[in-house]
């Protein structure tokens, strides 16, 4: 910047000079040297002004009638969405985000030569990005995000050298990202994502020492990610999240001490993390390899993140114990996974193969908004210091081997909004503090070993009712499988699980109906062959197993 307003500055002290020179050799035709410069500046504005007209002849849908602008009663600098040079009335920026407008890029846009800023972001613009976009030398800005735009990233963009951002998210574009892409040595944030992008991530990225942002995320890239990219020290945000990636992740990724989001979730990631990894990213506040095949455990280095406030490791092979507080070597005991105090959003460890009870340490999630522990192994009690998680606004804890009863701390989660603790091996009452949590949307409480009585207020209210109302498509004649002396039984479906149920509807499940009627009901999983009394009472001799049933506690509002 320092040298381009010196180099003004030297060129506006010169002329007077030229002009006094010129003045003292008659032999020179004054006049005909300001023709001369005045005809250049028209020939620049004519340029523009054409590139215009061309850009707007494109045009195929304008709702909102913007180009109606564009026309020669006001010179062109004041057209909508046009900004010219302060010194010269050449374009510098055209932005139109968000109008509603149609068409297809004309390839005169690459005449705009002056132009520094394009923003044509969530309209519809279809077809494919023309190749003269590549004469965009002074180019800084390119933001195409949400439109129709189609074809490939036009690789003569590394023509375009001072471009810092660079943003195509959201269009329909095919192809391979250009290696090329990797001799824009000032781009700072590179954004393709939720297109439809095949091939691999270029390793001649990993050149880009300026590049702040990265997300590929929601293509169909393989392949794997380049070593290289461990070397872009001022990378903040990584995310690749929803394609198709193989490999492991280079180590060199961990240490990128900059980096704030870190998503490699939903692809087809291996190798192991092991637990002496250096885990040094302590600006980090997202991190996520969610659905991937990484095994291994999870590495205690990870509590080095002081920032973290979203954590996502489910649907992996991570196997273990969930790390607790125990002193591992002489050395300053960090904090482990269930005690970083920064997480505030989300902490989901699901589906894994995780085993051992749930240690006390997760009472240092005091700031918590979800806690995802399903789908693994634990087991034990529930542990009393569950209930210091006050923040806690969805609880699933479902498909483990937890057991015994539910704690009485657990009542001091009133912002409770979905709690699922079913399939596991709990037991006792069903706690009726649970019809004080007013916020409680979702409650499944299935497949457990519950008695006693259910409470019938607050979420519990009209919850049978409601649910087998659903399932049996409102007691339809068409789903009456049998009637005796107590009843009537209906066979349905749980649309929340796609179980199929039988429902004799009698005593164990009660509330009341839409009519404020008293509604009692038993519950059980759907026999394909014979009658209710022949499977739960099946003789000895027909050496067949014994079948048990579950009662359905499922509310979801």
């Amino acid at each position: 910047m320092e040298l381009s307003r010196k180099s003004s500055e030297v060129s506006i002290s010169f002329l007077p000079v030229c002009v006094e020179v010129t003045i003292l050799l008659t032999g020179f035709n004054l006049q005909g040297l300001n023709i001369a410069t005045a005809t250049s500046v028209v020939r620049g504005n004519d340029t523009d002004q054409q590139a215009l007209l061309q850009f707007k002849a494109k045009i195929t849908g304008d709702p909102l009638k913007i180009m109606e602008s564009w026309n020669s009663s006001i010179h062109f600098c004041q057209w909508r969405g046009i900004t010219c040079g302060r010194k010269h009335p050449r374009i510098t920026k055209l932005e139109l985000p968000s109008l509603k407008l149609s068409g297809s890029l004309s390839p005169y846009i690459g005449n705009l030569s002056f132009l520094m800023e394009l923003n044509l972001s969530g309209n519809g613009f279809y077809n494919e990005i023309p190749q003269e976009i590549g004469h965009l030398r002074r180019l800084k800005t390119l933001e195409m995000t949400n439109n129709s735009v189609s074809g490939e990233i036009p690789s003569n963009l590394s023509a375009c050298s001072k471009l810092i951002w660079l943003h195509m998210a959201d269009n329909q574009l095919t192809g391979e990202i250009p290696a090329s892409l990797g001799l824009l040595s000032n781009l700072k944030v590179l954004g393709v994502y939720d297109t439809r992008l095949t091939g691999s991530i270029p390793p001649s990225l990993g050149n880009l020492s300026s590049l702040e942002t990265i997300s590929f995320a929601s293509n169909s890239l393989s392949g794997i990610i380049p070593e290289a990219l461990g070397r872009l020290t001022n990378l903040s945000f990584f995310a690749v999240g929803e394609n198709e990636i193989s490999g492991i992740v280079p180590v060199s990724m961990f240490n990128l001490s900059n980096l704030m989001a870190f998503d490699i979730g939903g692809n087809k990631i291996q190798g192991t993390l092991h637990s002496d990894i250096e885990f040094t990213m302590p600006n980090v506040e997202i991190f996520s390899i969610r659905g991937n095949q990484i095994s291994g455990q999870i590495p205690i280095s990870i509590s080095n993140a002081s920032n973290l406030n979203v954590l996502q490791v489910y649907d992996n092979r991570l196997s273990g114990s969930v790390p607790s507080l125990e002193k591992l070597d002489k050395l300053k005991i960090p904090p482990q996974v269930l005690g970083i105090p920064s997480l505030t959003i989300l902490l989901i460890l699901s589906l894994n193969h995780l085993t051992g009870e749930l240690p006390v340490e997760v009472e240092k999630l005091k700031n918590l908004g979800e806690l995802d522990l399903s789908h693994n192994k634990l087991s034990g009690m529930l542990p009393k210091s569950l209930g210091s998680c006050a923040s806690l606004e969805k609880l699933f804890l479902e498909g483990n081997l937890f057991e015994r009863s539910i704690p009485s701390s657990l009542s001091s989660l009133r912002g409770l909004e979905a709690l699922d603790i079913s399939d596991n091996n709990l037991s006792g009452e069903i706690p009726i503090y649970l019809v004080n949590f007013g916020a409680l949307k979702f409650l499944n409480l299935s497949f457990n070993d519950f008695e006693g009585v259910l409470p019938s207020e607050g979420v519990f209210k009209n919850l049978s009712y409601q649910s087998l109302l659903r399932a049996t498509d409102g007691f339809a004649t068409h789903n009456l499988v049998g009637s005796g002396n107590f009843g009537y039984v209906y066979k349905g479906i749980l649309e929340e699980s796609g179980v199929s149920i039988a429902v004799k509807v009698l005593t164990a499940v009660s509330g009341v109906d839409y009519k404020g009627n008293d509604f009692k009901a038993l519950v059980y999983e759907f026999m394909q062959n014979g009658s209710l009394e022949d499977w739960l009472h099946q003789s000895i001799t027909m050496n067949e197993p014994e079948t048990s049933t579950k009662h359905e506690f499922l509310s979801k509002i």
